[in-house]
This record gives C-alpha cells, sequence and structure tokens, in this order.
C-alpha cells in the first residue's frame, strides 16, 4: 500500500515530548535522596533514564518515519518472540528476580522485561488478524474465541511471573481492539463475568493479593502492612494542596513513600507540584490519548485503525491503573505511570510504539 506522507500529529508530538520532560524533571526530585542513600550518587537514577529516553526517541524517529504496514507482516513473529521470551523469563536462573516477580531477563541492574514487549506485540498481532478476518469477529467461536486463546496463554504466562499489572494493562488494550474490530458487546460482556470470575479466583489464590483488597478498602486496617503505601501516597498527596511544596520539596521521598521514582512518582509531583501540577500532566495524558483516537478513526485502513487504537490503549489503560492507584481508587497492583516513572523497558517500548503512532497519523484521511 503507497500513499503520500503528510506532516505527522504536532499535538501528539507537543503532548509527547511535555509528559516526557516532566517525567525526567520528575524522576531525578522523586529518585536523588533514594539515589544518594544507595549509591551515593543523587543523579543515579535519573542518568539512566536519560539513557533510555534517548534511545526511545532514537526508536521513535525511527518508527515514525518507517511506513506502519511493515509491522502487519512482523505480526506474528514478534508475538512469538515475546512467547519465547515469557517462557524463558520463568526459568531458575535465567529470569531476574526484582521487587518479588521473576519478570526480567539481564545482566545485574540492567535488564528488559518481556510482558512490556508483550503489550506491543499482542496489539500488532491482533491489528492483523482481525483486519484479515473481520467478517467473522461476530461470530463467537470461530471469530472470537482465537484471539481471546491467544491473550489468555499470554495473561497466564505474565501471571505465572506474577505481575497482574502488566497483564491487566495488555488485557484492556487487546479488548479495546477486539470491540473496535466489531465483536459483538454482548460476548464481550459474557466474557467479563467470567472474567470477573478468574480474578476472584486470582485473588483468592494469592494472600498478598486480597490483603491489598482489603487495604483498598480500609488501608488504616493494617497501616504498617498492607496498607502502608497508600497511606503514604495520600499523605503525599493531600499537604501538595493546591500549587504545591514547590519542585524538590518533597516529605514523601525521605524513605516514607516506596518506590517513588516508579509506581508512586505521581504522588510525588502532586505534593510538589500541587493540583495544578497533577491535573497539567492529566491534561497532557489526555490530548495524548485524544489525538492518539483521532488517529485510528482518521486511518486510511483497517490495520492502521486498529493498531492506533491498541496503542493508544496501552497509554490510556496504564494512565488510568497508575493514577487510580494513586489516589486511593483502586487496589495497589504495581504498575508505572507511562512516559514519567522510571524504567527502562516500559519507556523505550512505549516510546517505540508512539512511534509507529506517529506514523500512521501521517497517513491520515
Amino acid at each position: 500500500m503507497t500513499k503520500a506522507r503528510k506532516a505527522p500529529d504536532i499535538w501528539m508530538i507537543a503532548a509527547i515530548a511535555f509528559i516526557l520532560t516532566m517525567g525526567i524533571v520528575m524522576v531525578y526530585s522523586a529518585s536523588a535522596v533514594l539515589a544518594f542513600h544507595d549509591f551515593g550518587d543523587s543523579y543515579y537514577y535519573v542518568k539512566r533514564q536519560l539513557l533510555f529516553a534517548a534511545l526511545g526517541i532514537g526508536a521513535m524517529i525511527f518508527t515514525a518515519n518507517t511506513d506502519y504496514w511493515v509491522w502487519r507482516r512482523m505480526g506474528l513473529a514478534a508475538l512469538l518472540v515475546c512467547f519465547g521470551l515469557l517462557l524463558l523469563v520463568l526459568i531458575p536462573g535465567v529470569g531476574v528476580v526484582r521487587g518479588g516477580a521473576r519478570s526480567w531477563l539481564g545482566i545485574s541492574s540492567f535488564g528488559i522485561q518481556p510482558s512490556e514487549f508483550m503489550k506491543l506485540a499482542m496489539v500488532i498481532f491482533l491489528a492483523k488478524y482481525l483486519s484479515d478476518k473481520q467478517q467473522t469477529i461476530v461470530h463467537f467461536t470461530k471469530g472470537l474465541l482465537p484471539p481471546l486463546g491467544i491473550m489468555g496463554a499470554a495473561f497466564g504466562l505474565i501471571m505465572l511471573q506474577p505481575d497482574l499489572g502488566s497483564g491487566a494493562v495488555m488485557m484492556g488494550a487487546a479488548l479495546l481492539v477486539i470491540y473496535t474490530a466489531g465483536a459483538r458487546l454482548k460476548h464481550l460482556m459474557s466474557l467479563a463475568l467470567v472474567g470477573v470470575a478468574g480474578l476472584v479466583g486470582l485473588i483468592i489464590a494469592a494472600p498478598y493479593r486480597m490483603q491489598r483488597i482489603t487495604a483498598f478498602l480500609d488501608p488504616w486496617q493494617d497501616p504498617l502492612g498492607a496498607g502502608y503505601q497508600s497511606i503514604q501516597s495520600l499523605y503525599a498527596i493531600g499537604p501538595g494542596g493546591l500549587v504545591g511544596l514547590g519542585l524538590g520539596m518533597s516529605r514523601q521521598k525521605y524513605n516514607y513513600l516506596p518506590e517513588p521514582q516508579t509506581d508512586f512518582i505521581f504522588s510525588i509531583l502532586s505534593e510538589e507540584l500541587g493540583f495544578i501540577g497533577g491535573s497539567a500532566l492529566i491534561i497532557l495524558f489526555l490530548i495524548l490519548v485524544w489525538r492518539g483516537m483521532r488517529t485510528a478513526i482518521m486511518a486510511p485502513d483497517l490495520f492502521g485503525s486498529l493498531l492506533a487504537i491498541g496503542i493508544i490503549g496501552i497509554v490510556a489503560v496504564q494512565v488510568f491503573i497508575n493514577i487510580g492507584v494513586v489516589i486511593g481508587m483502586m487496589p495497589v497492583t504495581g504498575i508505572t505511570l507511562p512516559l514519567v516513572s522510571y524504567g527502562g523497558s516500559s519507556l523505550t517500548l512505549l516510546l517505540t510504539a508512539l512511534g509507529i503512532l506517529i506514523n500512521i497519523s501521517r497517513y491520515s484521511r
């Protein structure tokens, strides 16, 4: 397929640039105390974040200038490679355990997280599969079950790590692709009931997940245990008020709030920049999601439309879950804030995916 390229979506690029810049500033602010305590270098985390941001921007420039139809041919291969990585990470001695989850492959402090790769590979594969078989998606057995089976297998491998947050983001984005492709709502609602039952089973099977649910309902019931993170997060957000305590002036980052540079970076941002700073970041995310949705609607073909909705779905679902956890509206799941939290695999892969989204916008009708 050939079509003249247009200029990329400047609103989308500007939103990405502003969010990424805020993220780098906040990674330094949130991590400086912890980095000096652990490594004797206040810039430890931000230097690594700048490195991964540079790699991600390079990858984004490449994918933004690579016709997105290339990924259609690579969808199945990418999916199979990611399944192989998910299996590899489960092998003792090969997969690296961090934070209680065997989610990493790598050496020393450098590593990759296969579940991050699977998010992108899954939406690319589904975009190709469903654009080829759009007529069958209305049928439950021959249309809907095959992609759901593949998604379920990937989710199962991710849960063996275990990593409920990444699995939930992948499933959420994948279901958005399936719904956009024309799946019947009654089929999806029926599966949602099955999914809720399965989620209850997963919670019951792991005591720590049940503790997170009870801590979500009443964190002060166990303030030094399961409810600790939620309480400390609210202690950060509350004093921030309208304009915040000032950049770099957070109190909660002094070993009160766990993971201030990753899962709970929005808490530190709200403490230092206040309601105005937090709202500004949310508005930037809303602009990014709006332009991503517009790109999906205006894409020249079904594959491009489904791929765009899958990529922006990854961002939207992850933002929704992360901020929901931070403000106490959802149980703690251990998931980062896109483009803002510290993390090499997530940042690099997301910028790569957003480059594909930018490329789709260059062919919009």
